[in-house]
């Protein structure tokens, strides 16, 4: 893959990223584990950011502590909530499985598949769909801060970490 087209997919996915660190990091304490479900809803977003950056979705397996629980189709929460420390910690995972993975696509890589049960995208449009769906739960994040009457981090238009 061309070295300028990594370059742009990166700098707005590592954007989305961001962004959603920024109102991980926001998140007050009493705002945490709401009904609104702030953290499951960081984690939901990290999970999924995760598995769609993975070359084998069919073995995929979260890093510990986090288990397989969004795959239930009763939509079952996890064990316990998650604290900010340990969201954090995979939100940094993440990013840096999704730069490494840019930072290495080839043009073949590129043209490559994601497949299982509901999906069969090129690796593309596989990171196009997963940058969507980060900012898509930022953007939710953000506004159940405002919600709860607190600023929401600003916007942040590129990857603070280049490629």
């Amino acid at each position: 893959m061309e070295a300028s087209l990594k370059e742009i997919i990166w700098q707005q996915f590592g954007a989305a990223i961001d962004m959603l660190e920024n109102a991980l990091i926001a998140c007050p304490g009493e705002l945490w584990d709401t009904p609104s479900k702030f953290w499951y809803n960081g984690y939901h977003t990290l999970f999924w950011l995760d598995y769609y950056l993975s070359e084998d979705p069919k073995n995929f397996l979260p890093p510990s502590p986090f288990t397989l629980s969004e795959f239930d189709p009763g939509g079952a929460l996890p064990d316990r909530v998650y604290s900010r420390a340990e969201l954090l910690a995979y939100l940094s995972f993440g990013r840096q499985k999704c730069h490494d993975l840019i930072a290495g696509l080839t043009a073949a890589d590129a043209s490559g598949r994601f497949i299982n049960e509901k999906k069969n995208y090129s690796i593309t449009e596989i990171l196009l769909y997963n940058m969507r769906h980060v900012q898509h739960h930022a953007a939710q994040l953000n506004l159940l801060l405002r919600q709860g009457m607190m600023e929401p981090p600003r916007w942040v238009s590129r990857a603070k970490l280049s490629l």
